[in-house]
């Protein structure tokens, strides 16, 4: 299990920050159909290298095509 340390209010904003940047558009949602909220414009890529974005500290991971 993943767990966190916040060290006051200014790193429990950063990772609340974090999680909803992942939540909106990085996070399929299944009462959407396993899309997207509000999808990056990388979303959708058939060609390019398959890359991977790490939020607080690898507990949050997002793959997503490099443009080519």
């Amino acid at each position: 299990m993943n767990q966190m340390i916040f060290f006051g209010e200014k790193s429990l904003r950063r990772a609340i920050c974090e999680f909803l940047e992942y939540y909106h558009h990085e996070r399929n949602h299944q009462g959407l159909d396993n899309r997207l909220i509000q999808p990056l414009t990388e979303v959708g890529a058939l060609d390019g290298h398959v890359a991977c974005r790490e939020r607080l500290g690898g507990v949050l991971r997002y793959y997503y095509r490099n443009a080519a």
